[in-house]
């Protein structure tokens, strides 16, 4: 088959064709036409020249070339497409290097095999361009809601049609048991879009938290506006939903906003979510009062915060106990994601039966080691006292203030902490030196007797050692594996070491070692300050 004067505007009525179809650009499919035309001219003329093929965009007309270029002569490889520089002198007048000699040669006549080799080429580049055109379609669609039409179901995943391609809703991204069958109408959140060998991947997901936030950007017109803030999502898909919500107009209700009139927008995302139940919360700055209002319907007594920690412990009612957790722990799982904080929760006779068991454990404490009668411990816990530093060194007056404490009596309390705290240091300095740590360590600001000990029974002897610690690895902190929070114990944790604190101490230790310039530190600081008024 040769390509004369009759079928020449036929190539561009086909590349019209084709791209109509796919809805992909003609100049791709007359791209892809010219690379086979070459590829079929390479195997009539010879794989080694270099022969490039040109489709006229207005007649149709292709044109066969033959390119040689000058190269070096060190590089010169093939001298069917290259010259050197003192050949190309016989074909061209004062050439260059690059200099290319570009020359038309008579059209090749496409055999069957040719012919399908050629057809082969533009098939699987108008499937490229397919490709490239689904994927920049719905790249920046990625955390919208799409309406697709389900086409079959494969080992419980569903594919469904989006128009120029297909999207994958796999079966854990489904809502409870849901089923559908061909043809159905399926609303779903686009999750993620990748670019992958086979093709771009279009991942949907109807159990995202994001899907319920989209859906009531579509419902309630203030969350579009920007007037309610949807501030956190928690789902247990299918079943129950928890989502934050804040007005930045003193004016509206959010929460009465996003229920609507007679629970209308409320409703309609529910019927969308297979009647999933939702319970909409007010947003509070205030990490407690928030988490009272998410716990809801539960009632709480009292709310005790650890923030260091993450952690937070709600006391609540005998009776409102099984509403707080929740079926299955629901309720309180459901509030905790919504926080992002663990929670414990106590009934109101546990928390005492705590207080009572730490209110014991100090008595004993102070009796133990200032040598006092039950009655006078219990009055300095009474206090408010909680260890001997503080009775060490508080100021004499607080001791006064105690119901038949003096002078003299306050001034022996002192002493006698006094003098127990540095039995206890020199106990806890002799045995960190029977282990074998140095005095760079012990003489080191910031480390006390008792940490100095903990750090040489963990192997920490020198002050080198303990410059290489993380500061996790001193303060303690979590890890969260698989979205489960984990506990890493710290070696100094016990002694109340913040993180903060702890890299403080293990940056001082490098500047003292001459491992840290202390400029660096400083500009690191300034650094991190313009951040957070730019942030501000």
């Amino acid at each position: 088959m040769a390509i004369t004067s009759a079928n020449q505007l036929e190539l561009l009525q086909t590349a019209e064709a084709v791209a109509r179809e796919k809805n992909i650009d003609p100049g791709l499919v007359v791209e892809a036409m010219e690379e086979s035309l070459a590829r079929a001219a390479k195997s009539r003329y010879g794989a080694e020249m270099d022969i490039r093929v040109s489709i006229d965009r207005k007649t149709g007309r292709a044109t066969f070339t033959r390119v040689r270029t000058v190269v070096e002569d060190e590089e010169f490889e093939n001298y069917q497409a290259q010259f050197t520089l003192e050949t190309a002198k016989d074909w061209m007048e004062n050439p260059q290097i690059g200099d290319t000699l570009v020359e038309e040669v008579p059209p090749v006549e496409l055999g069957r095999i040719a012919a399908q080799s050629a057809k082969q080429v533009i098939l699987q580049k108008v499937r490229e361009a397919e490709r490239d055109k689904q994927y920049e379609d719905f790249k920046d669609r990625a955390g919208t809601i799409i309406n697709a039409l389900v086409k079959r179901e494969e080992y419980g995943n569903v594919i469904v049609d989006v128009g120029s391609g297909e999207a994958i809703l796999r079966r854990n991204e489904k809502i409870g048991r849901e089923a559908y069958r061909p043809n159905d109408r399926i609303r779903c959140y686009i999750k993620d879009v990748r670019r992958e060998q086979r093709g771009p991947q279009i991942f949907l997901s109807r159990t995202a938290p994001e899907f319920m936030a989209e859906l009531f950007k579509m419902e309630v017109p203030e969350i579009y506006e920007g007037i309610i803030e949807i501030k956190a999502v928690a789902r247990d898909p299918g079943s129950r939903a928890k989502i934050a919500v804040i007005s930045y107009d003193s004016s509206i209700d959010p929460v009465g906003a996003c229920v609507g009139m007679r629970g209308s927008r409320v409703q309609a995302v529910v019927n969308e979510l297979q009647g999933e139940k939702i319970d909409i919360i007010p947003w509070n700055e205030d990490m407690p009062t928030f988490l009272v209002n998410a716990l809801q319907p539960a009632e709480v007594s009292k709310v005790v915060l650890d923030e260091e920690a993450g952690k937070i412990e709600v006391v609540v009612p005998e009776e409102q106990l099984s509403l707080a957790i929740g079926r299955r722990g629901q309720n309180v799982r459901l509030a905790s994601q919504l926080t992002g904080l663990d929670i414990d929760i106590l009934t109101e006779e546990e928390e005492s039966k705590r207080r009572q068991a730490e209110f014991e454990l100090r008595t004993k404490l102070f009796m133990d080691t200032l040598d006092l009668d039950e009655f006078f411990a219990q009055l300095l816990v009474s206090e408010g006292f909680t260890n001997l530093e503080e009775v060490a060194y508080v100021e004499a007056e607080e001791l006064l203030v105690i119901e038949g404490v003096d002078a003299d009596t306050a001034g022996e309390l002192q002493a006698r902490a006094r003098d127990y705290l540095e039995a206890q240091n020199k106990k806890a300095l002799d045995h960190a030196r029977e282990l074998g740590v140095e005095d760079s360590l012990v003489s080191f600001e910031g480390l006390t007797p008792q940490m100095v000990e903990a750090l040489a029974m963990d192997g920490v002897k020198t002050l080198e050692d303990f410059a290489t610690c993380a500061d996790w690895e001193l303060a303690g902190g979590w890890t969260v594996v698989d979205g489960q929070r984990h506990k890493d114990e710290g070696v100094l944790e016990k002694f109340d070491l913040s993180l903060e604190e702890a890299q403080t101490l293990v940056m001082t230790a490098r500047v003292a070692l001459g491992w840290v310039d202390p400029a660096d530190l400083v500009a690191d600081d300034d650094d991190t300050d313009m951040e957070e008024e730019a942030e501000a």
